[in-house]
């Protein structure tokens, strides 16, 4: 696995490892603004990638589809870095400290609702990423270097067009409601 595939690894490790540090320092330690200032170092996180990834294409490497993944992780990261904090900020206060409201579920148009603001984070993603790939593939001016970049920049895109679907099906289908099993 190359050097830059192990770097996303441990981007991801990274963005999870800063997540939990600043809730425990929030819920366990009560230490609010330790807590904020690890969950705000969260974005260093993807600079760190973002630097990894540009120095070694600018170092003449040959673009793979770590590099691909690299633009795909960032605009991720920006697009869904938020909605994952708060995600991970409900479960924590519920299933860890227990003082909490239990996360919702959420069924039929609700649910369909959520998830069309989900595709549109996609769809920032997307943009976010597409544009980073884009740029790298300008940057490199190299269509032999840079051939990998374009496949993830169309894998990407089909993607996003089956997500669309899916968007749309819950819409025609809603997510119907789990039985009660306590009866």
């Amino acid at each position: 696995m190359s050097f830059l595939a192990w770097m996303i690894i441990a981007c991801e490790i990274g963005f999870w490892v800063l997540i939990v540090l600043g809730l425990a320092a929030r819920y366990l330690l009560h230490l609010d603004k330790l807590g904020w200032m690890l969950l705000a170092c969260t974005p260093v996180v993807d600079l760190a990638l973002l630097a990894a990834t540009g120095t070694d294409l600018y170092r003449g490497a040959t673009a793979t589809q770590a590099h691909g993944l690299a633009a795909i992780y960032i605009g991720v990261s920006i697009a869904y870095g938020k909605s994952m904090i708060v995600w991970a900020d409900e479960r924590f206060r519920y299933y860890v400290t227990r003082k909490g409201p239990k996360p919702a579920r959420r069924y039929g148009m609700a649910y369909a609702k959520h998830y069309l603001k989900s595709w549109l984070r996609h769809v920032l993603a997307y943009l976010i990423g597409a544009g980073l790939l884009a740029l790298l593939i300008v940057l490199v001016g190299d269509e032999a270097r840079t051939e990998a970049l374009a496949g993830v920049w169309k894998l990407w895109t089909l993607i996003l067009g089956i997500d669309l679907l899916i968007t749309v099906s819950y819409f025609i289908w809603p997510k119907p409601a789990k039985a009660d099993r306590s009866s």
